[in-house]
């Protein structure tokens, strides 16, 4: 059965199960509203990923109050009010709950089992944050760091969730201007990407970026789950197409160009083209609503306190639409409705999100800039995207893959 067939079914099995039992729930059982009520919504995705790793189960209500947890594990109520995230009982929110579970307009996701998490990352000390690991590290998720030389040895093998972010996979270690690549880091990755290319019999660095983007394409398809931002969503599918521009083997678009110039975007596939004298000026991400029932994975994907809220850029700022590959499915626009910046597609047994820009409350973020301190953005939506991405395995119950 295909991941989505099989969240359908849970989901329905799930919201005709669950009735009775957020109303009787066990003692251990508590509800995290994921509404404008809550405080600490980041903060709350670390502790439902806690309590599954420990044993625990959780419900995810979808389309109800921002996405409300239903979390079954004693210790982690003693978690939450440590932490400052708001709870409620069972008997006090379990009558909404069931009220909203009727009428079709929520639905419930049982959450099993804690993804085993990995950001593709350098070993060198690159200067720039991922919002992927402050967000992580924020919300109190353990995950492991990876690169070429382990990630080409099965590395992956162990993984369920996997992120890129700023990552050229083209080769062109980001198509930076003179300035940049006079810097002792540049020089630094380059070398080192450099050494691993002719350590593994690679010709040069463009061919082991595109044998690294070869083999996570492979692990998607047998069940993993991939998640990109920034430079990362769109040098990725470059490497899959390879020179002849083979749009069979891409993941999430399809029918773009290359731009060959040393600096500036990498193909037309990005809306805003942040590097040239055309640079389109930011407004608001607009996201999608899709009924839990007939689209579980989209609705997991776009839970949130927010619909309408302030864009960031990033070497890949957004998507052209008409660069999406058909079975792509856009999950949040930018540009005025026009541009995509959040889409999601399935490929094999597995699947893929990518989401525009760098960092999702630093709307210029530049190299060198510190980062992003989230204790003063507990409630940022845009970081609840990355958030929903992470938990979303947790819903996969199928066999794993071997």
């Amino acid at each position: 059965m295909r991941r989505r067939d099989f969240l359908r079914a849970t989901l329905g099995a799930a919201a005709l199960a669950g009735l009775p039992r957020l109303s009787r729930a066990a003692d251990d059982a508590f509800v995290v509203p994921m509404d404008g009520t809550q405080p600490q919504p980041l903060r709350a995705y670390g502790l439902v990923y806690r309590a599954l790793r420990a044993g625990g189960s959780a419900d995810w209500i979808l389309e109800h109050r921002g996405g409300t947890f239903l979390v079954r594990h004693a210790p982690a109520l003693e978690e939450a009010l440590a932490l400052g995230i708001w709870t409620e009982s069972p008997g006090e929110a379990g009558p909404r709950i069931e009220a909203a579970v009727a009428s079709g307009a929520a639905a419930v996701a049982r959450l099993d089992v804690a993804p085993r998490i990995a950001v593709y990352v350098p070993g060198y000390a690159a200067p720039w944050d991922d919002a992927v690991r402050l967000a992580l590290e924020f919300a109190g998720i353990p995950y492991r760091t990876i690169w070429d030389p382990e990630l080409l040895s099965d590395g992956l093998a162990e993984i369920d969730w996997l992120h890129l972010h700023h990552e050229d996979f083209t080769g062109q270690y980001g198509k930076y201007g003179a300035a940049v690549r006079a810097s002792d880091w540049y020089r630094q990755a380059l070398a080192l990407d450099r050494e691993n290319a002719a350590a593994a019999g690679f010709a040069g660095v463009a061919e082991l970026k595109a044998a690294v983007a070869a083999t996570i394409r492979v692990w998607v398809e047998r069940g993993g789950f991939l998640f990109g931002m920034c430079a990362a969503t769109e040098t990725f599918d470059l490497a899959l197409a390879g020179d002849g521009l083979a749009y069979e083997g891409t993941l999430a678009f399809t029918g773009f160009r290359r731009e060959e110039a040393p600096v500036g975007p990498f193909s037309s596939i990005d809306g805003h083209r942040v590097n040239t004298p055309g640079r389109r000026a930011l407004d608001a991400v607009e996201l999608f609503r899709f009924a839990p029932g007939p689209d579980p994975v989209a609705a997991m994907l776009t839970q949130n306190h927010a619909s309408r809220f302030p864009d960031w850029y990033g070497l890949t700022t957004s998507f052209r639409p008409e660069t999406l590959r058909a079975d792509t499915k856009i999950l949040a626009t930018c540009g005025g409705g026009g541009l995509a910046k959040y889409v999601h597609g399935e490929r094999g047994e597995g699947s893929f999100t990518f989401l525009g820009g760098h960092d999702p409350e630093d709307a210029q973020h530049a190299v060198g800039d510190p980062p992003t301190d989230l204790a003063r953005h507990p409630r940022s939506p845009g970081y609840r995207l990355i958030l929903n991405n992470v938990l979303f395995p947790a819903a996969e119950r199928e066999e794993k893959r071997t």
